[in-house]
Parts: C-alpha cells; sequence; structure tokens
C-alpha cells in the first residue's frame, strides 16, 4: 500500500547556536517560525557565517515520505521547487531514500527554512517558501493518485485552499484515504472554518500536536482525542515526552515515548507520522502502527536535524520487525 506525500519543497538550512544572541541580532524572536522575504533570507545566511550549518532536505511532508522509504516502504512526493541547486539536491535526496520523486518545476529559487536551534533544543525557523506553495490542482494528475492507497497532505497549504480541497476530492472519488497534518497551532487559529468543514468532509486519518488539537477543539489533549475521532475515522495526537494518544473510531488508546532527553525536537512528528503511516501500509494494527511512529520519534530527537542517520536505519528495522512480530 503506497503512501503519497504532498507538501512544501524545502531545503533545511540547520545551524545549531551556541547561545540565544543571534536570534536577538536578527530580530527573530526564540520559538517561532517567521516567514521571510528571499531579501530576509540573504541577511541570515550571513549571520549563519559563524555558525556551525548543515543543509538537508526539509519540509515536514517530504520528510516523512523519505522515513517511509528508508523503512522499506513504497512512497512518493509532489512538491515544488525552483530551477537552482537546491532543487536538484533536494531531487537527489528524495531518490537516494528510494523514494518516487513528483517535483514540480518553476522558475527562480527554490524554498528553504533556516532553523536555528538553541542549547536547550528549542528550534526557531525562518522559512522562504519560493514556488513551494503554488501548485495548481490540474498539476496533480489522477495518474499519479491512482498509484497510491493513502494520499498525505501537510497542514500548511491550507493556505492554498484550492489545491487542498479539490484534491482531497479527487483522491477520495479515486479511493484513497486522506491524511492531513494540522502543521501548527496558528495555521489552525487562522484557517479553522476551512479546517473545521474539509477535515469531517474528507479526511480518514488527523495528526496533531497538543496545542494544535487544543487550538481546533478548545479542548486539553485527553477531551480532544474524543473529539476529533467523532469527525475522522483516526486521529493521532502526539505530547512530547508523554507519548502519544490514539483514538481509532470508538477506542482510545496512549502509546509511550522513546528516545529519552531530547537532544533537538526537530522532526519528532514528521517521524512518528512516518512510522504510523509506514505500518499502515504494511497492514499493522493501530497500536502497532503507533509504536513505530514513536519509535522513530525517539530516534530523530537523539540528533541535530530531522534526519535520522543513515547508520540507524538497520537497527531501526529491527525493532519494527520485532513491534510487527
Amino acid at each position: 500500500m503506497k503512501v503519497l506525500g504532498l507538501g512544501n519543497a524545502l531545503v533545511d538550512v540547520l545551524s545549531q547556536l551556541e547561545s540565544d544572541d543571534m536570534l536577538r541580532l536578527i530580530g527573530i524572536q526564540k520559538g517561532a517560525m517567521d516567514m521571510i522575504t528571499e531579501k530576509q533570507m540573504g541577511i541570515i545566511r550571513k549571520y549563519q557565517e559563524g555558525c556551525k550549518t548543515t543543509k538537508a532536505p526539509g519540509g515536514s511532508n517530504c520528510n516523512t515520505m523519505r522515513a517511509i522509504a528508508l523503512l522499506g516502504g513504497e512512497s512518493g512526493f509532489i512538491g515544488k521547487v525552483g530551477d537552482d541547486d537546491l532543487a536538484r539536491f533536494y531531487e537527489q535526496a528524495i531518490e537516494a531514500a528510494g523514494a518516487d520523486s513528483w517535483l514540480l518545476r518553476s522558475n527562480g529559487p527554490s524554498g528553504s527554512c533556516t532553523v536555528f536551534i538553541s542549547p536547550d533544543g528549542e528550534r526557531t525557523m525562518g522559512t522562504f517558501l519560493g514556488p513551494a506553495p503554488t501548485i495548481r490542482p490540474e498539476e496533480i494528475t489522477d495518474e499519479i493518485l491512482r498509484a497510491y492507497y493513502i494520499i498525505y497532505i501537510e497542514g500548511y497549504l491550507v493556505v492554498n485552499e484550492a489545491l487542498v480541497r479539490e484534491t482531497m476530492a479527487r483522491a477520495k472519488r479515486l479511493g484513497l484515504r486522506v491524511a492531513l497534518d494540522l502543521a501548527n497551532y496558528n495555521i489552525v487559529n487562522a484557517f479553522k472554518p476551512l479546517l473545521q468543514e474539509i477535515v469531517p468532509q474528507y479526511v480518514d486519518i488527523l495528526f496533531c500536536n497538543a496545542s494544535e488539537a487544543e487550538a481546533f477543539t478548545g479542548e486539553e489533549p485527553r477531551a480532544a482525542i474524543r473529539s476529533l475521532a467523532g469527525l475522522v475515522d483516526t486521529v493521532a495526537i502526539t505530547l512530547g515526552k508523554e507519548g502519544a494518544l490514539i483514538g481509532h473510531q470508538a477506542d482510545v488508546f496512549q502509546v509511550e515515548a522513546e528516545g529519552g532527553k531530547p537532544i533537538d525536537t526537530t522532526g519528532a512528528g514528521d517521524n512518528f507520522a512516518a512510522g504510523f503511516l509506514y505500518g499502515l501500509s504494511v497492514g499493522a494494527t493501530w497500536e502497532q502502527a503507533a509504536r513505530i511512529g514513536s519509535c522513530l520519534a525517539g530516534e530523530v530527537i537523539r540528533v541535530i536535524g530531522p534526519q535520522i542517520p543513515a547508520d540507524r536505519w538497520e537497527q531501526i528495522k529491527l525493532k519494527v520487525k520485532s513491534i510487527l512480530a
């Protein structure tokens, strides 16, 4: 059962800070996710010259699709990039993971997300979207959709209402299950009327964290899980060190967190979704799928950035095999 991702195609530029002084110099509030212009992105790059900096394929949805493929599942990713070196780097990273690349092209620079990681592990992001959110519904063909069983849509794309609404509707008509990530509590607050309409209408599997669940329902997680489970077939609320709550129809259960004290929480939700969707794609029970999600989230919080190191995947596969046994 193949999983198709639709999201913002962004290259992550990760900088580990020795202190938070640089955030004040740039004018970014710690813990925030600010949208920046191409000019602002250039200014940030100057400040990064004195930091330990790495480049990685990013965008939460692409992180998830690559992790599914690295587990041995079948996945693909649709996103839009520019015509620069970052675009070529991005496509190579998708294909190297073993996922299908359905990248769309445009003129100009590709999008990127600058991630500043503070000494306490908290992340602060400055995002230049570039062409990433400009996908048109007609660019996603029925031929692509028919090749997959689940389509997983990044919540940040609700800024492109026509894309999200039409893609969900066509996917349902073609027999796909629709999964959605609520992305960020600010997105939920800004687009709540739209989400309140499309979630019960189209979504089968909903992913969110505690703050996103509260923004959507006005309730704390243990109440929100039951409210959301009344709207969709399955909902997963991640709770950080407390693990995750899963609601499937009338059943609600909790899985424990793994990984211990985090070095960096970047990508934890992306990898939880990857493990969960991978589990469903290979016929796991809902509890097994959630445990695989917790396993991957526990792995990524041990390192800087949203990517699990290559030398960890064989051991992870053994753990997943034991969960599925």
